[in-house]
């Protein structure tokens, strides 16, 4: 495969995995409820590490590759 064709899809895996960051965030603050023993913080901290920190990942190959 060109390089450059696996950048763009390396940057476009990294998009992918912001916006499901942001969605599955969004449906877990519909779902909180006061009452559950961990705070929210700590949910955002688990879909952090399930999708921020694999993007992050992803586009620092990216970037290895460009160069």
């Amino acid at each position: 495969m060109n390089k450059s064709l696996i950048k763009k899809v390396l940057y476009i895996i990294s998009i992918i995995l912001i916006i499901c960051f942001i969605v599955f965030t969004l449906i877990d603050y519909s779902k909180y409820n006061e009452s559950y023993s961990a705070p929210f913080s700590a949910y955002i901290f688990i879909r952090c590490l399930e999708f921020i920190l694999p993007s992050i990942i992803v586009f620092i190959i990216a970037k290895i590759i460009k160069q």
